[in-house]
């Protein structure tokens, strides 16, 4: 098969197309082969050195796919041969060929395709988990987005408001701002022009904030939390260290999380896929919830996927597909 392997810790030129031999799945496995896959921030860290995959997985970047399942191993009921489906991977989805374990395989939302569908299984499983299994957002309670145009930002704006909340987002352009308008944020903020902390309190503040940025916003978060809110941090992008004021954080009863989906124990990712299918992809199925494709290319690529997601220019997801 034909994929994307990272030839040395560097850029976006460091990925290249190979050859590498057919998957073959062991107990309680399936192979997809691929019909689209996803560009995530994790991927352009494994590719810099930051983020080698778990003991186990494939060092091919990837963390998502859709396709056609084409071999089922030993101890797998669920799926069978010519099933169209979508999958939350450990790595190696930049293939023509993806080895996934069953509990992580889900069927694709109807009347949703396969390109779409692809984009779809990181982002869904991230914010469902964080956002409604460990958060608890309830309806009526105020979500505070940063990087509200992005893949994670878009489908967490769209789940939450399905679900009764207040969504806050803040982003770099006002082209990005008024697609998570489009989508029902109720509050745009540009980071770059406004202070976000000042803006999220004139509006009531947060009572779960979703971060991707890390250390550079860990005390602005902290400060617009409401009584009670939760800050989940999910990215470092802003730096991995930082001061927190115990006592701001005591004042409000507040809690502090911090998470990754990439690592967990296979039963774990596969509750949370299961608790996706139940929650989330009826309110796909019924348009509700859309997946935003900013652009999709071939695998070979690659390179400029990566460039794209770089660039912070793009709105929703940057998608891979085999030819």
């Amino acid at each position: 098969m034909r994929a994307v392997i990272v030839s040395e810790p560097g850029g976006p030129e460091v990925l290249t197309v190979t050859e590498l031999p057919d998957p073959t799945p062991g107990e309680n496995e399936v192979v997809i082969d691929l019909a689209a896959t996803a560009v995530n921030r994790a991927d352009t860290m494994q590719r810099m050195g930051f983020y080698p995959p778990p003991p186990g997985a494939s060092e091919v970047p990837g963390l998502e796919c859709s396709g056609t399942i084409s071999a089922v191993g030993p101890g797998v009921e669920r799926w069978s041969v010519g099933d169209e489906v979508c999958a939350l991977l450990a790595g190696g989805g930049y293939a023509e060929k993806v080895l996934v374990p069953a509990g992580q395989v889900m069927p694709v939302p109807d009347g949703l395709d396969l390109v779409h569908a692809g984009a779809l299984p990181e982002c869904a499983c991230t914010v469902w988990s964080n956002v409604f299994m460990i958060a608890g957002l309830q309806p009526a309670e105020t979500l505070l987005i940063h990087g509200g145009g992005g893949g994670i930002g878009t489908i967490a704006i769209q789940l939450a408001k399905a679900l009764g909340a207040k969504v806050l987002v803040t982003a770099g352009s006002e082209d990005k701002l008024e697609l998570c308008r489009s989508l029902g944020a109720d509050l745009g903020i540009n980071y770059k022009e406004q202070d976000f902390v000042e803006e999220v309190k004139a509006a009531g503040g947060a009572d779960v904030v979703l971060d991707h940025i890390g250390a550079k916003y860990l005390s602005q978060n902290i400060d617009v939390l409401n009584t009670e809110g939760r800050l989940v941090i999910i990215g470092t992008m802003g730096g991995a260290k930082a001061e927190l004021n115990i006592g701001a954080l005591l004042g409000k009863r507040g809690a502090v999380i911090a998470t990754t989906l990439r690592a967990r124990p296979a039963d774990e990712k596969a509750a949370i896929c299961a608790s996706v299918v139940e929650n989330v992809w009826p309110l796909v199925a019924s348009g509700t919830v859309r997946t935003i494709v900013h652009k999709t290319l071939p695998l070979d690529q690659a390179g400029e996927a990566h460039r794209i997601m770089e660039e912070s220019s793009h709105s929703g997801k940057i998608v891979l597909t085999p030819r």
